[in-house]
Parts: C-alpha cells; structure tokens; sequence
C-alpha cells in the first residue's frame, strides 16, 4: 500500500520519446496500463488524456528520421498505474 504514495501523479500528456517535452522519466519508472476504447494497448507511444487520444505506430513504417510513423487514433482513454 505504501508503494502507491511514492508514485506521482499521471500527467494529462505523456510521450515515451525522451526528445519531446512531455517526456517524464519519474512516470515512466512503474509500469502504466492505458486502456483504449476498452482494450488495454500496449503499444501506446504518446497519450493527452483531456483530448483523448493516442499515438501509435503504423506497422513497421519509418519516417525519413527512422523513427516509427505514428497515427493519432481518437475515441474513450483510461491511464492507469499497474
């Protein structure tokens, strides 16, 4: 019960890429759950709880950067801390 007072608060946006500026190293130590439209999606790369949406990849697809193509997908999101 202790472990979940020295958990911080679930930021409204969050980005796994440590370029972006919602990158947030102290959230990203536990282990988050994102539910989207009622199925947990482990494949999330950024999520804006208040305009409810995520981004994911689109397959294998690269931009010229070689950084995965993301698509904004947009419907009911839950984040959560397993």
């Amino acid at each position: 019960m202790s472990d979940t007072n020295l958990r911080p608060e679930l930021p409204d946006h969050l980005c796994i890429d440590e370029r972006s500026p919602f990158y947030n190293a102290e959230v990203l130590k536990h282990d988050i759950g994102i539910r989207f439209n009622g199925k947990d999606r482990h494949d999330v790369e950024e999520y804006c709880l208040s305009e409810g949406w995520v981004k994911v990849p689109a397959g294998k697809t690269l931009d010229r950067k070689g950084n995965p193509l993301l698509m904004k997908l947009k419907g009911k999101l839950e984040v959560f801390y397993k």
